[in-house]
Formats: structure tokens, sequence, C-alpha cells
């Protein structure tokens, strides 16, 4: 009694630092340290598991636990270590791909020592199915993200197909709990179903749809070890799989509204694979002719400004750039102007991404405005500076009832006295569509890698 008690205390203890941990990732200044109290109460849930278990347990077991959790920790480790900014989506789609795939063993592993409890077995099927199609989707959308899948594929059909596929699997799931049996055969083909279900599931999806698919599927994988949590009565598993669940699902939904676009069409739509938008363009205000402008005439417009927002995005992450301009932010309020930061919602390739980036360089949290704080200040400011960002400044949102991200909210940089967009070419962004800021008037394009071209424009303002 007194080892069931300490246990269930140790679970609680570790299911409080979750809710702890996940209400500190809610802002940059409290997220790392959020992150840090989660992972310990994990860690004390999981000494705790192993060292004040119930029941005879081999040494060779545990030999072979602690070399699981050594391997595991020395690869997480390293592989968390050389990741960079730009790769973050892919390790969190690789690592939420683990999760699902220990959800679908465990399914595969308890199965037959639960035959006869049809609650018991209706929790193992439902949690293999969605490990699986987690699993499986989740490497897909790997794949995607590091350029290996670089094309959705679909066939004819192809929803209707899936869904045909998905309704004959649960079809198959519930004849198995129904009926009560203990087939390995039957077991292994709704094993192998439900990973090609989750492959069939990501593969015609659109490259720029990936982060959203990642946040469903990491909802998937939490709900995966929720059920796992409830066939062994264990809270913490239990307690960790709803947050993680929860936190996927208002993630997922968080960034549908930031797109302005409902999950079936996320699934169903192949948005940003080489439209026909793309080459045809968005059908608004695009072609026509380019302002170019040196890092020297972009110097001598912000030396003279009272106001700069700052909009980062994907290229600053790619050119590793976030330090440089942070030095370009306090080379600017040295000289007594104001400098801000405008941050999407889905700027960059997940949620967050860019408020992480420019934490790396200690830049000053309140810096960092939200684009409904934002948008309303583009008019009082003389100089809009876009870096690496393309979709979510893109007017067709507001002008082009053809356009796929029509509807979509946007920064209104448009609005800015003056506009300057640095890119390295005028190539689409990862929406498939081209650019009406591109082509206005108060525009000036600064081409180039963000690292050089902010370097250049450092340079010019300090000899200013």
């Amino acid at each position: 009694m007194e080892y069931v008690f300490s246990l269930e205390f140790i679970y609680l203890i570790a299911s409080v630092t979750y809710i702890l941990g996940l209400k500190m990732l809610g802002h940059p200044e409290t997220a790392r340290r959020g992150n840090l109290i989660a992972a310990a109460g994990m860690t004390i849930a999981i000494i705790g598991t192993i060292f004040l278990y119930q029941g005879e347990v081999s040494s060779t077991i545990y030999i072979l636990i602690g070399l699981a959790i050594l391997i595991g920790t020395i690869v997480g480790w390293m592989i968390a270590k050389k990741v960079g900014m730009t790769k973050m989506p892919e390790l969190v789609s690789l690592f939420n791909g683990m999760g699902g795939a220990s959800a679908a063993l465990i399914g595969l592993i308890e199965f037959h020592h639960y035959v006869g409890d049809q609650l018991s077995i209706l929790t193992i099927i439902a949690s293999m199915i969605i490990g699986s199609v987690s699993f499986s989707g989740s490497m897909i959308a790997w794949a995607k993200l590091n350029g290996t899948l670089n094309k959705p594929i679909r066939l004819p059909k192809y929803n209707i197909l899936n869904n045909v596929f998905l309704i004959g699997i649960l079809g198959f799931g519930t004849y198995m709990v129904i009926s009560g049996t203990d087939s390995s055969l039957y077991l292994y083909l709704l094993f192998f179903a439900a990973l090609a279900y989750g492959i069939l599931f990501v593969l015609p999806i659109g490259g720029a749809d990936m982060p959203v698919v990642i946040s469903l599927l990491n909802s998937f994988t939490g709900l995966a070890a929720a059920f796992g949590g409830f066939l062994y009565g264990n809270m913490v598993m239990l307690t960790g799989g709803i947050l993680v669940g929860s936190a996927g699902t208002i993630l997922t939904l968080a960034m549908c509204k930031a797109m302005n676009r409902p999950l079936s069409n996320v699934i169903f739509g192949a948005f940003g694979e080489g439209s026909s938008a793309a080459a045809t363009g968005s059908g608004g205000k695009t072609g026509g002719s380019v302002r170019e402008a040196s890092a020297s005439d972009v110097a001598i417009l912000m030396n003279y400004s009272n106001k700069v927002i700052i909009v980062p995005g994907y290229g600053l992450a790619v050119a590793q750039a976030q330090h440089i301009i942070h030095e370009l932010e306090q080379l600017l309020e040295s000289k007594g102007i104001d400098v801000k930061y405008a941050i999407h919602p889905v700027a960059g390739r997940m949620p967050g991404h860019m408020n992480v980036l420019l934490a790396e360089t200690n830049v000053d949290y309140d810096k960092l405005v939200e684009m409904e704080d934002v948008n309303p200040e583009f008019k009082s400011t003389d100089v809009v500076f876009v870096v690496g960002a393309n979709d979510v400044v893109n007017p067709a949102a507001h002008n082009d009832p053809s356009s796929p991200i029509y509807g979509m909210p946007i920064l209104d940089v448009e609005n800015a006295k003056n506009i300057i967009i640095n890119k390295r070419s005028m190539k689409p962004g990862y929406a498939g569509i081209e650019n009406e800021l591109f082509y206005n008037q108060k525009t000036s394009m600064l081409f180039g890698d963000a690292k050089a071209a902010l370097t250049k424009l450092v340079s010019e303002l300090k000899n200013m």
C-alpha cells in the first residue's frame, strides 16, 4: 500500500508539472522554463514507474529498459542539438511519429492479454489504429518537409477512396471488438491497414499545409497515449495524452483560423504544391515593373525614419540572420527610431517559429507584436522591412477573390509609407502564388541572402 501511494503521489506531481509546463509554454519569456519543468515531471514519473513497480521483474528487463533509455537519450540529444531552426517542424514530425509507433506497439503486445475484456480490447484497437496512422503519417510529413517527397500524389477520386478505406478499417476494428477474436492474423491485418491509411492520408496534402497536418497528427498521438493510460489505469499517461491531444487540436484549429481555411480544406485541398495559381499568378495585381533598391538606399531611408516595423519570415530563419537583424534593431534604436517586429501566427513553418528564432538573440519580448495589434500601426509606419516573409503579407488575401489565400488574415504592410522586401529572388512563397506586394509603387526589393543583405545594411547605417 505504501508503494502504491508513493507511486500515485509521484504521478500526481508529474501531472501537475505537465499542466504547469504547458501553461508556461504560452509565453516566450517562460517557455524554456516550462519545458524544463515538464521534462523534470516526466523524468520523475519514469523513475517512479521503474523503481516503485509492484511485482517481480527480472534483472534482464531492467537492463533492457536502462539500455533503451540510454540509447534514446543519446540519439534524441544529438538530433536536437544538431537540428536547425528551419528544420524544427521536421523534428517535431519525427518525434511525434515515434510516439505514435509506441502506442501502436503497445496495442500489438497487449492485445492477447486482454482477449475477452471487450472494453480493454476496444481501448487497445483504438490506440493501435490511431498510433499507426500517426506514425506512418508523420513519416510522410517528415519526408515532405525535408524534400524527399516534393509533390503530392493524388489518384482519381482520392478523397472518396481514402474515406472508404477509413470506414473499412473502423468497421474491421469494430468487428474484432464485438467478435472477441484472438486472431493474430486479423490483428496484424488491421495494424498494416492503419499504417497504409496514414500514408494515404498525408500523401496528397500539399507541403504548405504540412505544419497543420503535423499538429493534427500530434493530437492523434496524444489521444493514443491517453488510451494507453486508460488501459493501464496510469494517471500520468492519461493526463499527458489528454494534454498533448487537446493542445494539438487547439493548435490545429488556430492555424486553420490564421489561414482562414477549414480543416477539411487543408486535408483535401493539396494547397501550395505548384498549383495553377502559381503558374498563372493569383489573378490580382501581379506582373509589371519591380523597383530594386541597394543596401545604401535602404540605409538612407531608414536613417531618416521615425518608425520602422520588421516583418520576419522563413527566409530569415533559413539565412540564420536573427542575430544581425537584432543588431539592426539596436542600431536603429540608438538613432532614436522606434522599432517593432510584426509577428504573423503562421510565419515560418510553425506557430511561434519567429518568436523562438528572435528569442535566441534576446530580442525584447515587448517588441514582438501580434498581427491583430500591429496592423493598425502600419499606416503610421515610415518603413516596413519584410525579411523572408511572403504569403503572410500578400494583399491578394484582401484583393483577389480567385486567389487560394483570399480571406486569409495577413499583415497589412501595404498601408505603410515605404515597403522594403528582402528576398533572394522573385520566386513565389510556400503557398506557390505570386505576391502583389512586389509590384506595389511603394515597394522596393532588396535582393540577396538575408544575412548578407542585412550585414551590408548595418554597415551602411553605421557609416551615417
